[in-house]
């Protein structure tokens, strides 16, 4: 979440409301990258939701590489098909309960721990653990192996409803839609911005702020289908 970096293999170069809104038809996915700049806006040519994959593609597409994110990136025992099929159960059951998109939720799970659910925690100033990196949650199964399915939802819950220290997913959407005055893709991004920066510039969403800089234009991607192809963000 805040000010944390992962360093990947080569192999993996890398709401508002309780109810969902309604979604736009999703288009098919392609594992491909594009470096996007600026404040998220389509007229800045970020993707519009419609570009998104649909769930079920999404969620193939990033659980296919589950089983090696682990030892990919050194952090202990690869993810068992149960622990898996958990991650899953845990996204749609919460995606469900806060009205924030899976697919979202998915998006920032990817970028912040590859799906690894012994991914370390890290502490750049603010502690954040497990699958969703939250803001000084509670769930984690670092070095924990196997990882129950009750940790795997507290990870995907802190992350998403937020916790008592920080907030999360459905806070942060809730913060950029008002700023904004929108409730597009748009916000989703500026939410990505939010969730690693702690606070955005707005109209460059490629400003770290002493975070990640590719931080938003990797969500954006990860969203239209993106998984292991090379990154041209160089920043």
């Amino acid at each position: 979440m805040y000010c944390t970096t992962f360093l990947t293999s080569a192999s993996i170069l890398a709401l508002v409301t309780a109810l969902p809104t309604p979604k736009a038809a999703s288009a098919a996915i392609s594992d491909s990258y594009t470096y996007y700049t600026g404040d998220g806006s389509v007229a800045d040519g970020w993707p519009d939701e419609s570009i998104w994959g649909s769930w079920s593609d999404l969620w193939a597409a990033n659980a296919a590489v589950m089983p090696n994110t682990c030892g990919w990136n050194g952090w202990g025992a690869d993810d068992s098909s149960t622990e898996i099929a958990d991650i899953q159960t845990a996204i749609e059951q919460v995606a469900s309960s806060t009205g924030v998109d899976e697919r979202f939720i998915l998006a920032i799970m990817m970028q912040e721990s590859k799906g690894c659910v012994r991914v370390p925690t890290t502490n750049y100033g603010v502690v954040n653990p497990g699958l969703m990196q939250s803001h000084d949650g509670s769930g984690t199964c670092a070095g924990v192996n196997p990882c129950p399915q009750s940790e795997i939802t507290q990870m995907i819950t802190d992350g998403t409803s937020g916790t008592l220290s920080g907030n999360g997913l459905q806070q942060l959407i809730a913060q950029a839609e008002s700023t904004l005055g929108v409730t597009t893709s748009q916000a989703f991004y500026a939410a990505a911005r939010l969730y690693n920066s702690g606070s955005a510039d707005y109209s460059n969403l490629d400003d770290g702020l002493g975070s990640t800089p590719c931080y938003a234009s990797d969500v954006a991607n990860r969203l239209a289908g993106w998984v292991l192809a090379a990154s041209s963000c160089t920043a």
